[in-house]
């Protein structure tokens, strides 16, 4: 179920890289690019900090064919309707559900605490975004106003809750994704925002 959890993450943050590609107008080559880095990107971070070796995507072909099924699937549906102004901050709100808890569930078998284990969960689930709008010259949401990591950090939370006071793991896994999703998706349609980090200017 993690394995399937992985790929359908992939699949939709793959999605999100595409349609970033097609507003920032690029090649097929610079999407498969962005796709790519925005899929596999807090996955790899996260194991190269558990020194987890080969890289998942290095051994198992799935993840490049995911990635490239998901730019294609992107392209015949933008090319076949108009894609709705939220579709990006949609699918990336289910790529960092998935993935915060995938990353959170993939420390804990690594033996790791549940405070190294959210924080590896929301690396999971944010890093792949952030690493895309560098690439794109924006500045990332996990820095901006948005409710983000802060989701992110939520999920991770609940499921290491959850699986602590006994609930099977693929359940708690399927309550903490529903929570991170929801509350994304919250913020995006409300428009909530964390405070912004202000100073005094001088003569205010």
């Amino acid at each position: 179920m993690l394995y399937a959890f992985d790929l359908f993450g992939v699949f939709v943050f793959a999605v999100s890289g595409a349609l970033v590609a097609a507003r920032k107008q690029l090649d097929w080559l610079g999407a498969l690019v962005l796709a790519a880095v925005t899929a596999v990107g807090g996955g790899t971070l996260r194991d190269l900090l558990l020194a987890r070796h080969p890289l998942v995507w290095f051994s198992d072909a799935h993840y490049l064919l995911t990635i490239a099924l998901a730019v294609a699937a992107t392209w015949v549906w933008g090319r076949q309707r108009p894609v709705p102004k939220r579709a990006l901050l949609v699918a990336d709100a289910a790529g960092l559900s998935l993935f915060t808890v995938v990353g959170t569930q993939v420390a804990l078998t690594q033996g790791q605490g549940a405070v190294i284990a959210v924080l590896l969960g929301i690396t999971t689930g944010a890093a792949g975004g952030a690493i895309r709008d560098v690439l794109c010259a924006e500045v990332p949401l996990v820095l901006r106003q948005e409710i983000y990591a802060t989701a992110a950090a939520a999920g991770g939370l609940l499921f290491v809750l959850l699986t602590g006071l006994g609930l099977p793991a693929a359940a708690a896994a399927l309550v903490a994704m529903a929570a991170v999703f929801a509350l994304r998706l919250a913020a995006i349609y409300r428009d909530w925002h964390l405070p912004r980090y202000r100073l005094r200017a001088e003569g205010e």
